[in-house]
Order: structure tokens, then sequence, then C-alpha cells
């Protein structure tokens, strides 16, 4: 699945075997995220973690850091 731009922010979701996955998942994705000094806003329930990116000092626009970040959050799952 593709990250989607809805509402001035880029979406998605990602499904997992259990809560451990998902948790592991956003683990690495919050050290990625602070080394970047950009973090998403996120939801986790249970094997799903859903992530919204925009910029706030910005606006709350995506902008290229949001894409970059996007990027970095794809490579952990491959």
């Amino acid at each position: 699945m593709e990250w989607k731009l809805e509402n001035n922010k880029l979406k998605k979701t990602f499904t997992f075997k259990d809560f451990s996955e998902a948790f592991a998942f956003m683990t690495r994705v919050a050290l990625a995220a602070e080394k970047m000094n950009h973090h998403p806003t996120w939801t986790n329930t249970w094997n799903t973690v859903n992530i919204e990116l925009s910029t706030h000092d910005a606006g709350d626009v995506v902008t290229e850091r949001d894409h970059k970040l996007a990027k970095a959050i794809d490579a952990l799952i491959a």
C-alpha cells in the first residue's frame, strides 16, 4: 500500500502479525523520526499502526520532510 495524501497529511496503515510486531515497528520508527527531528502523528490498536505525516511548523501541510520520513518508514518494512 502506498502513502496517500488526504487533508494535508500523508497517511498509511501498517498491519502486523500481532501487537509485539506492531510495537517493535513503532520503536524503529520512533528512533528514525528522532534522528530526523520530525515526528509522526500515529495510533496503534493491537496489530495495526496508523501514521499521519505533516509539518506542523509549516502550517500542518505536507513538505519534503514528510516525504523523507515516509521513505525512511517504508525502508523499515522492506
